[in-house]
């Protein structure tokens, strides 16, 4: 793996078998509805007899035939406090997400590298892997390199990355003064919103380590990383943001 200035590389877990993305064409797409392609399958997996698990599959290849592509625009954040530093399409899987992989998870990461090696090491094609969301330790700036909408590879396990959203922390396991309280502050904030909508639960369930991913051979993000006071700026997080939400004055039908 790369490294630069002496650092250690990221280290985060890939996807082994990752999909293909969309077959490439020099033809000019034709767009489609998602909901005239979604009852198209739905038929065809009936009519093959393969039922509702059979559609589901189907649904989730939605995007890969000639003519669907959900519009997107490059550099576009879904976390707004984010700066845009795409990974690259090697280290992920284009979905659209949550209507194919419903988001129930946010799985923490520890880079074991500075947040530049990180972003050096998801940009590049061979690396295999990349979290959604890289975090600085010196003041908290949130780089999102993959949109949430797609499956990163960065939980070591197919299904994990499916229903996850990663978030990487520049730091070392071994080292709890890399772990800066100003990256929990922004890492808490980040997580909350995440939380809020998608409805997932702010609990330790749902929120988890790479090492409590089943199958991942990860230790990260180490014995060092203070989950109670974690979950404590998490939950502070998500009710201020409740709180403001319920202070906006209604809009007029």
């Amino acid at each position: 793996m790369p490294t630069t200035d002496g650092a250690e590389p990221a280290r985060v877990a890939g996807e082994p078998g990752a999909d293909p993305g969309p077959p490439a064409s020099g033809e000019p797409r034709k767009r489609s509805s998602r909901r005239a392609v979604l009852a198209a399958l739905g038929v065809g997996a009936v009519g093959a007899g393969l039922g509702w698990a059979g559609y589901e599959q189907l649904k989730r290849m939605w995007w890969q035939i000639p003519g669907i592509d959900k519009p997107r625009r490059p550099g576009e954040l879904d976390y707004a406090a984010a700066g845009w530093a795409g990974a690259s399409e090697a280290n992920w899987r284009r979905a659209d997400r949550p209507a194919d992989y419903g988001i129930d998870r946010v799985v923490i990461h520890v880079t074991e590298g500075s947040y530049a090696v990180a972003l050096k090491v998801f940009g590049d094609p061979g690396h295999g892997a990349a979290t959604h969301y890289v975090i600085r330790a010196e003041d908290g700036h949130v780089a999102q390199t993959v949109r949430e909408l797609d499956v990163a590879f960065h939980a070591g396990n197919r299904e994990w990355n499916e229903r996850s959203v990663g978030i990487e922390h520049e730091g070392f396991v071994a080292r709890p003064e890399t772990l800066t309280d100003v990256m929990y502050r922004s890492s808490a904030e980040l997580t909350a919103d995440i939380c809020r909508r998608y409805g997932i639960p702010v609990d330790r369930e749902h929120i988890v380590g790479h090492n409590e991913v089943p199958e991942a051979d990860h230790t990260d993000p180490g014995p060092h990383w203070d989950w109670a006071r974690y979950m404590r700026l998490v939950r502070r997080a998500h009710a201020a943001a409740d709180r403001r939400a319920s202070a906006r004055p209604a809009r007029d039908p």
